[in-house]
């Protein structure tokens, strides 16, 4: 699958607008995954998305929490991160299925790790660190 953009994203804040650019297309019962290293920009993004969704919450990393719930918005999100996940099991119990059949958008952190979990229609970013340090993201559609 070949990307449909790639973009160099330069700042924290263009990385944040980035994720904004997405809330403003996106539709109810949307899934999106989100694939890179540690430090790559999948967290600004999600900032970015959430702000533009309507939702004042602060946005922060859900790793230890696992999700994290953003209401009161245009759609209600729902912020997974897998990395400390250790099994698919681990993800079901957590009410997977039931949040993708929830009408909101969920967002997945490390989605890479259960791809068979993610739906086919999931749209797909993917974070890389250039060596120049810029970051650079890559929208694959399903």
């Amino acid at each position: 699958m070949s990307p449909l953009m790639t973009v160099r994203i330069k700042s924290v804040e263009e990385m944040i607008g980035l994720g904004a650019a997405a809330a403003r297309i996106v539709k109810s019962g949307s899934v999106i995954g989100l694939v890179g290293d540690l430090g790559a920009g999948k967290t600004h993004w999600v900032k970015g998305f959430v702000a533009e969704m309507g939702c004042e919450a602060e946005v922060t990393s859900p790793t230890f929490g696992l999700v994290h719930e953003y209401p009161g918005g245009r759609l209600p999100v729902s912020h997974f991160d897998f990395y400390r996940l250790e099994s698919a099991e681990e993800l079901i119990a957590l009410g997977w299925d039931e949040y993708l059949e929830g009408g909101g958008v969920v967002v997945a952190e490390w989605a890479d790790k259960f791809p068979s979990l993610m739906p086919p229609e999931t749209q797909w970013y993917y974070f890389t660190i250039g060596a120049d340090g810029v970051r650079i993201v890559s929208d694959h559609s399903a």
